[in-house]
């Protein structure tokens, strides 16, 4: 345990050691000599926070009662602090005294538990997010954070606290991350202060570190310079969701670079997939970080040339059961459902031949295969939401290009990458005709990411996954097709994700449909 001491104008900690369940005195006391330079013979008088004198008999059981700062000052250094009256304390002006700051009495209890619970929320959200091991680790050596430290600590902190309750917390959301961030680091509580954490979050006054970030990311935002797709990017889920993973086998530190390093240059492809699974949590948190400017396939650029790290990395995610869902479902249940529905809609001349070419009864260089028709005719069902001022209205058949593209096989790779300017990621289907696609490939920020799958079904199941690997929100003109999809097929974040009614709605007449059928 570390308890903070000051000493006149010195502030360091103190490591207490406990020895068979008891806190021994003479050890602190010996440390606290040593730590401020005092002599070995000073007159050091212990006291807690009413002015008692803390002798040895109850000094173990008092801070073994849990998590204690201990300060210390001069008698007139106290007596400026404090509005305990020590005027009938005679001790030489040499001596130091010790304010003992013990653990909440029965009175406090639930304060204390509520402060517990703040330093947990705080400690979790810095291990988890990409950033937050090494603030914990210069406390740990420093005892103290440097300018440029907290204020990453805090970017990180506001960027959870938005993820998790929107873009307008509670004063008293704010002030849970406050009080955790002086119960995690008590270097950093205010010893002036009434709740010492004031200048991380005042509610009375809306000030502190914590405010003028939230000013800062609300300025950004109404710029549309960060978190262009706020709606869903604070949602509880979907794929920019944080999501807590714990694998055995995973490389952190100078065995995680190692393992990069290595990647750069590794031939075997099971020695890549190995690798590649060892730094999933690394990459975890470098996509998930929002102010880290990582090129995520430029990190990891065997995306690039191996196929199936996309899937791997999904399924470590989730799990196998969740992984295999769509390739099980969609053509026993879905398809024949959405076919049927698609069937109720108003005829149009697209329409028509995505639904023969969904059945089987028409093969033109113009239409796609079963499956990829089928799910293009799922986008005919869920369309894109009404247009606004930044998304105009677009229609159900423009939408289809927002989701795959064909690219004839005798073309330019290299050109088509040059004049896309799509910033969601998207299928390319490489072929001779629609129909008769060769290879598929995932195309995201101007690289190409090869599909282990030649159906169009697995294609796009990769696609689907590559949401949730490179922490990427739906495309705006998709987001029912693909919410659709997440919560009903896959079954990710049920009850959790925002739907829209049509996508609820669809899913009560294909999922009774199905039940009906069998």
């Amino acid at each position: 345990m570390l308890v903070q001491v000051k000493y006149s104008e010195q502030q360091k900690y103190v490591k207490l050691d406990c020895i068979e369940g008891r806190f021994d005195f003479m050890l602190f006391h010996l440390k606290v000599i040593e730590r401020f330079c005092l002599p070995p013979d000073a007159k050091v008088i212990y006291k807690d926070a009413t002015g008692t004198e803390v002798d040895a008999e109850i000094f173990s059981d008092l801070v073994g009662q849990g998590n204690v700062v201990l300060t210390v000052f001069s008698n007139d250094e106290f007596s400026d602090y404090s509005s305990i009256s020590e005027t009938s304390e005679s001790s030489s002006s040499s001596a130091s005294t010790v304010i003992l700051d013990e653990v909440p009495n029965k009175r406090q209890r639930n304060e204390y538990t509520s402060a517990l619970s703040a330093k947990q929320l705080v400690e979790d959200v810095l291990k988890f997010k990409s950033g937050g091991e090494a603030v914990l680790q210069e406390y740990l050596e420093t005892e103290t954070l440097t300018d440029a430290t907290r204020r990453h600590m805090i970017n990180i902190l506001v960027s959870h606290m938005i993820d998790t309750h929107g873009q307008l917390p509670t004063k008293s959301v704010r002030e849970q991350y406050a009080h955790g961030i002086v119960m995690l680091f008590p270097s950093l509580r205010d010893p002036y202060s009434k709740k010492g954490y004031e200048h991380f979050y005042d509610a009375a006054s809306n000030t502190g570190y914590i405010a003028w970030r939230m000013k800062t990311v609300h300025r950004k935002i109404r710029r549309g310079s960060v978190l262009p797709d706020s709606p869903l990017d604070v949602s509880p889920g979907g794929p920019k969701c944080q999501r807590v993973t714990n694998f055995e086998d995973q490389l952190d530190g100078d065995a995680c670079k190692e393992a990069m390093s290595l990647l750069n240059h590794a031939t075997d492809k099971s020695q890549i997939f190995q690798k590649m699974r060892q730094t999933f949590q690394h990459r975890q948190k470098l996509v998930k970080d929002p102010g880290s400017s990582v090129d995520i396939l430029s990190t990891f650029p065997r995306f690039l040339d191996t196929k199936g790290l996309v899937d791997q990395d999904f399924t470590l995610l989730f799990d196998a059961e969740i992984s295999t869902r769509l390739l099980q479902k969609w053509d026993t249940f879905f398809r024949p459902n959405v076919i049927k529905e698609a069937k109720r809609l108003s005829s149009t001349a697209e329409l028509s031949q995505l639904l023969l070419s969904a059945e089987g009864d028409l093969d033109e260089a113009r239409v796609y295969d079963q499956e990829m028709a089928s799910l293009l005719l799922l986008i005919h069902l869920l369309p894109p939401p009404p247009g606004g001022l930044k998304s105009p209205k677009i229609s159900a058949c423009d939408a289809v290009e927002r989701l795959v593209i064909f690219h004839k096989s005798c073309c330019s790779l290299e050109e088509h990458l040059r004049n896309n300017q799509h910033q969601h990621p998207y299928l390319l289907a490489v072929g001779r005709q629609r129909s008769k696609i060769d290879s598929f490939y995932i195309t995201l920020d101007k690289h190409l990411i090869p599909c282990q799958a030649n159906r169009s079904l697995g294609a796009f199941d990769e696609l689907f996954k590559a949401h949730f690997v490179f922490n990427l929100s739906y495309d705006s003109a998709l987001v029912s097709f693909y919410t659709f999809l997440q919560t009903t097929v896959y079954n990710i974040d049920v009850g959790k994700m925002k739907e829209s009614p049509r996508v609820k709605d669809l899913r009560a007449r294909l999922l009774n449909q199905t039940v009906t059928l069998s």
